[in-house]
Parts: structure tokens; sequence; C-alpha cells
């Protein structure tokens, strides 16, 4: 594959690395038992017949230009880093993660569209790439190949199958979460990987002939400005209509405690990047440390120093997916993520005396004006969440215990037997979305098996009865307007069936509801025509159209070679086409297994 993207070259060639994927046979498209990939063009209507499946060598020998020519690589290489993510994922939760939608496929379009966008959409069970001419018009700009996009757009797909509510309406930081961490899953997963890191990491280093490097040159500002966080400028600049250059320059967002009080974090993109600035930064603060830990030398040893990059990258991408566990389900906000990844560090690494990530997250979270939303008892982790308090009882005595592990009905009936200490309202309707055992190591060496549970609760009622639960009617909000309150926690038992922590939004909060209320009710979100199917492919494109660039001018048009290498020549400029397409053959899949001839 290419390391990262078709604008990353050394010595004029572009870089490649090797990645390590689940073994599997795997049919043509390439197609596997969790991903396939169809190469389907909304733009020309037209379905490509996919090459055999990938050989190992098989694209080995080729140059840059065919590689960039060549729609089976296109496929492989995307079908590649989808899977990454998705191993990536597993391993770090200790379990098989579920898509959403009720398909064990995810489907991928690497040239579903002629749009400089890339979005993911679950009602079309996939992911769909878009490809376009570059502003010079000499070349053809795929979203397919950069691996940054490729990731970001799996980790989309990864957290709607793990928090299915983060997609509903609430606010700016839960809009900007779901940008924010695919874009931070997206660079980890990059300098975690050890063939990609060798390379990517010393592209950005200055150069010398008996293997070391200037300490000066990686202190924090230098590595700022380096092209470890600065990489393929051209292609970005090309790239930035679909996200935005946000893994190239989140890293040099200045700290500010009124950073998400601003008006540019309304925007999601924007929001999210102050959460991307604030875990990058930690991360290049402890990088440095264990730089000026391998001693005082004026030269360290390049390999070295990308080894103590790789190995924290990959320890930080590990916690921050793991995190997830121990964030709530709805209404999600930085404070909670700062305090699920605090938590989770705490448990795999208690000590942190090799690190003292911890001390560097919290500060950086500080910096950017994110306050972890529990302060952490004292003797515990500062700003961690805390075990359930000891005034709270829960009832044990009447539930199984290894149906509660797997049963959504033996788990609700411990939630509604002890529905006082899990704050629940009687008149709302309350849902189990999943129960997920987990195994993991244990600090001792034993396996650990602990239960992940997600409960919802929804509450619809009239804009003139919100004074009855305390909730605040937003100023010119009509009475006759029907409104929904949503509540839910993510609940963690431990091996021995007892409740760890309990995490969550309770549905009676009446701060948090008259905030989002009144959020939602300014901007428009109670219109009833709006579409939530196309909420990722509207969210990038309003970002795409934010770095809009001129048209090529009548000199400057796509050359005829350029013109010749895109795949499909009938330009229609409405992404959602190819989802159409994807809708609507599962709706014919699914007419076609409930007919009398069922196979």
């Amino acid at each position: 594959m290419l390391a990262l993207d078709p604008g990353v070259r050394s010595g004029g060639r572009i870089l490649r690395a090797e990645i390590e994927i689940p073994n599997e046979p795997l049919a043509a498209g390439p197609r596997g038992h969790r991903v396939s990939v169809v190469d389907y063009d909304s733009s020309a209507d037209a379905l490509r017949t996919p090459g055999t499946a990938p050989a190992a060598d098989r694209f080995a020998a080729m140059s840059d230009e065919e590689l960039l020519s060549s729609p089976d690589f296109h496929a492989c290489m995307t079908f590649g880093i989808v899977m990454k993510t998705l191993a990536r994922f597993e391993y770090a939760l200790g379990r098989r993660v579920k898509w959403r939608f009720p398909s064990h496929q995810l489907q991928v379009s690497p040239h579903a569209f002629e749009q400089a966008n890339a979005y993911y959409s679950d009602e079309a069970q996939g992911l769909f790439f878009g490809y376009f001419p570059s502003a010079d018009g000499q070349q053809v700009i795929y979203t397919c190949l950069s691996h940054e996009i490729v990731a970001h757009e799996t980790t989309h797909a990864l957290l709607d199958g793990l928090r299915e509510r983060y997609t509903d309406p609430s606010s700016a930081q839960q809009a900007g979460f779901h940008e924010g961490f695919a874009d931070i899953v997206a660079l980890l997963s990059i300098l975690s990987a050890p063939s990609i890191v060798a390379k990517v990491v010393d592209l950005g280093l200055p150069a010398a002939a008996d293997g070391t490097i200037n300490r000066a040159s990686v202190s924090v500002d230098a590595l700022k400005e380096s092209g470890l966080f600065g990489l393929a400028e051209q292609m970005g600049a090309e790239l930035a209509g679909v996200h935005g250059h946000a893994l190239r320059r989140s890293i040099a967002l200045p700290p500010q405690s009124s950073s998400l009080s601003s008006a540019s974090a309304a925007e999601p993109h924007n929001c999210g990047e102050v959460l991307v600035a604030a875990v990058l930064n930690a991360f290049l603060a402890v990088w440095v440390s264990r730089l000026e830990a391998l001693g005082s030398e004026s030269k360290l040893d390049r390999a070295r120093a990308a080894e103590e990059g790789a190995e924290l990258a990959d320890h930080l991408l590990n916690a921050c997916i793991r995190a997830l566990d121990y964030c709530p389900p709805t209404d999600i906000e930085f404070g909670d993520f700062a305090s699920a990844l605090l938590t989770v560090d705490a448990e795999l690494n208690p000590a942190d005396d090799k690190y003292s990530l911890r001390a560097q997250l919290l500060d950086a979270f500080t910096r950017y004006g994110i306050t972890p939303t529990s302060a952490g008892l004292p003797g515990r982790q500062p700003g961690s969440w805390n075990p359930p308090p000891p005034g709270v009882e829960f009832v044990y005595d009447r539930t199984h215990f290894e149906s509660l592990r797997s049963d959504p009905d033996e788990l609700f009936r411990f939630l509604w037997e002890n529905r006082a200490a899990f704050r629940l309202h009687d008149e709302a309707h309350t849902r189990v979305l999943s129960v997920r055992p987990c195994m993991r190591t244990g600090r001792d060496g034993f396996i650990l098996r602990e239960t992940v549970v997600e409960y919802h609760q929804t509450l619809k009622l009239f804009a003139r009865e919100l004074h009855t639960l305390g909730v605040e009617k937003p100023d010119g909000m009509p009475d006759d307007s029907s409104v929904t309150l949503y509540g839910g926690n993510a609940v963690i038992f431990d091996e021995y069936g007892h409740v760890k922590y309990n995490i969550g939004k309770s549905i009676l909060d009446v701060r948090r509801q008259s905030a989002r209320l009144d959020y939602l009710w300014k901007r428009g979100a109670f219109d009833s025509s709006a579409n939530p199917s196309r909420a990722f492919a509207c969210l990038h494109r309003k970002r795409r159209e934010q770095f809009a660039r001129p048209t090529p001018a009548d000199g400057a048009a796509l050359n005829p070679a350029a013109a010749a290498a895109l795949p499909r020549a009938n330009p229609r400029t409405d992404p959602p086409a190819a989802a159409r397409w994807f809708i609507n053959q599962s709706r014919q899949l699914h007419d076609e297994d409930s007919g009398p001839g069922q196979r």
C-alpha cells in the first residue's frame, strides 16, 4: 500500500509500506467476511468487474504510475486499510465489533462519484470515496489512496456501530467528537504501524549519513514543523476539501481555555480539531520527554527515536479506542471522553512511570478548555470516573450471572429492579442497546472478563409540558412542538457480575436537557425536512466548501492524459447517488430472501 498518500515521496518515488491484516480467503473485489469492495461509480452509473483476489506480490513490481492508474490496486489498498482499522478496534476492545446496520459486511466503493468528498452512510451500509481533477488539471486525485481518509471514514463506521446514538442531533461537541475521534485514530494508526512509522517519521527528520539525528530536531516545536505533521503539502491542499487539513494543522492549534466556547467551535470539524489538538500535543510532549531520557548527547539514533514514537502511539491508540466503552451512550461531550481516557489508562498502566501520559493528557485537556466531567476521588487518578458511591446499593440476588453477560432481557430486568440506583425515569422508554462481553489480559497476566452494557432512555412530550420536568422551553418554540429527551448510561460489570462503573447522562438532568434543546432550536434541528441519512455526506461537503478553490481556467483545464485516467467521464455531482444504488441493492436482496423461494 501507499505509506500515506501519493504526495509522500522519497527520492522521487511514492513511499510504500506493508501492513498486516487478519488472514482469510478473499473473493474477487476483494471481498472478505467483514468488508466487501464493490466498485460502483454513480457518476457514470457503471459497475466495474473486479479483478482476481490479490496475490502477495501482485503490486510490488508496479511503477508509481501503474499503481495510481490501477483500479485493482485502489480497491486492494482501500480494503487493507479498512481491515487494519477494524482489527485494531477489535484488539483494543477485546471482542468483535459489529456494524450498526443489520449486515456482516461493510460495502466499500473506492470510485463512488466524481467529487472531492468521502463519507460513511449507515443506510447504504458502506463507505464512499470520490475522485476529482487536481487544481492544475494535470492529474486525478483519488481519496481512496489517502491512508488518512480511509482510516478516518472507517472509524466513523466503527464508532457508529459502538455508539449508535452519537449521530443524533445533540450538540457541536457530539458532532465534533465523531470528526475529532476519527482524525485521532487515523493519525495514531499510521504512527503505530512499524512499517509505516519507520518511513514516514524518518522522512520528516533531517538526514544524516551515520543514522543519527540532532536532538534539536526532535523538540516539540521542531516536530510540529517537521514532515511528520506537514507531509505532502501539495496533496494535502488538494484533499483539503475532503476533511480540511485536520491532521496536518490541528497540532498547531494554539491552546486557549475558550477554545470550545468560540464562535468557530459551533462547526463540527472546527470543534473536533480542539480534541485532536489536545491529544496530539500530549502525545508530542510525552514523545519528546522519552527522547530526552535517552541521554544527554547532542545526537540520537534515528531508529530508536522512531521506535519510541511508534510504541507510544500504539499505547495511546489502544487507550483511546478502549475509552469508548467508558463513554456515555448519548450526548457525549469532550469532558466525558477525557474522563474515560484517563480512567482506561489508569487501568491499563496504573503506575504510569514510563510515560507519565495521564499528567500530560490532563494538562493538554485543561489548556484547550476541556474539563474532565469527573473530578476523581482522592487517592484515584484525577479526572477519572468514580465507582458507584457507597450509599448506592444494587440488588444482585435475583439476577442470573451467566445470562447477565449476554442477554439484553436479563440485563433489562437488572436495570428495572435497580431503577432508583440508576436514576431511570419510570415513564420513559428504556431499551438495552447492547450487551458486550469482553476478555482482556489483566495486570497479573490472567484473563479478565468484563461486560460492557449500553442502555438508552427516550421521553417524548410537547414543548408546553417541559416545565413539569423543570426543563426550560427555548424562546420562540411553539407549545405544540414535539420534543424528545434522551438519557442513557454505559455500565461496566466486573468479572464477578458487579457494577464497576456507571457512566452516563440521566434523562432527569435538567441543565443538560435545557442546554441541548436551546442549541438545537437555534440551529433549526426541529425542521422536519432534514434528512439524517445524508448527515456524513453533507457534513463533509460543507467542510469542502470552506476550502473551495476555483475551477481550472480554460488554459489549465484537465489535460487529455489526466482526463483519460478518470475512472468515468459522465460527471454527476450528487454523492448520495452511490449510496442510493447500494440501498436499492440491499432492498432487492432483502425482498428476495423474504419471498417463497428463500435461500
